[in-house]
């Protein structure tokens, strides 16, 4: 969060109208934050010159410190994509889930994050948090409506689904952060890089440090025989390459075997 000491912002209603579409989309990638910052001037204020998106959004937070909301902003954990989300810093992620979901769902949301966690790829799969059904708490759930629950999370953008399998979406990565650092001090991983919570990487296979896959491409960048910046082994995964937002739509990673690519990133 920013400093408290910070001269405190304006809200014109150009900000009001850009944050209440935020919090309406919960994550927005940057392009889209940008895009949305000009649709909010050109309705509200056609005449004034747009403040940069970095200023633009720090006053909003200036304004916004004293509720303990913040919008911040991430990378997405496969392809270094930027994003931003409205995090609420004074209450747990979960306890905010509670509005949307019961207690059986958001208990199935619980069990799915700790097989995550505690899993070494970064993912665990349906069949493994179908089989956990039984032992959720309120009203009992079936599994085919727990499916349908799991595709809910994807929906809300709280989950990810790659080939059966789910990882944490980057606006649960963003907003849960600090609540999984509590709750699982024991399993959570780092990146080396940028010491941020690291839920999917690469992993050097002889002194173990991780690497987000965004981190490990600009780390590499440019260099053709890759070295673990801790032990200075050869490192041998394929290395990503960086995103860069005037190449939208093509793949951000050089060859297109990603199944195969993520089994060995750990």
């Amino acid at each position: 969060m920013q400093s408290s000491s910070r001269r405190m912002g304006v809200m014109t209603d150009v900000h009001r109208r850009f944050l209440q579409l935020l919090m309406t989309h919960g994550v927005m990638e940057e392009r889209e934050v940008a895009h949305l910052q000009k649709h909010c001037y050109k309705v509200h204020d056609s005449s004034a010159t747009a403040d940069k998106l970095e200023d633009f959004i720090n006053n909003i937070n200036s304004v916004l410190e004293s509720l303990y909301i913040e919008i911040k902003k991430g990378i997405t954990e496969d392809d270094g994509r930027p994003i931003y989300a409205l995090v609420n810093l004074a209450t747990t992620p979960v306890s905010k889930m509670a509005s949307d979901y019961a207690e059986n769902e958001l208990d199935l949301f619980r069990k799915a994050l700790e097989l995550i966690i505690d899993s070494e790829s970064g993912f665990a799969s349906s069949t493994n948090i179908l089989n956990l059904v039984d032992q959720l708490k309120g009203k009992r759930m079936r599994k085919k409506e727990a499916e349908q629950v799991l595709q809910k999370f994807v929906q809300n953008k709280w989950l990810i689904e790659k080939e059966g399998e789910f990882t944490l979406h980057g606006r649960a990565i963003l907003e849960m952060e600090q609540y999984i650092r509590g709750m699982y001090p024991d399993s959570v991983k780092t990146c080396n890089i940028c010491h941020g919570l690291l839920i999917q990487g690469q992993s050097c296979e002889t002194c173990g440090i991780r690497m987000h896959l965004p981190c490990v491409a600009k780390y590499f960048q440019a260099n053709p025989e890759p070295h673990c910046p801790h032990c200075n082994d050869y490192w041998p995964h394929e290395i990503p390459e960086v995103f860069d937002p005037e190449k939208e739509g093509e793949p951000t990673i050089s060859r297109p075997h990603r199944k195969s690519l993520r089994s060995r990133q750990h």
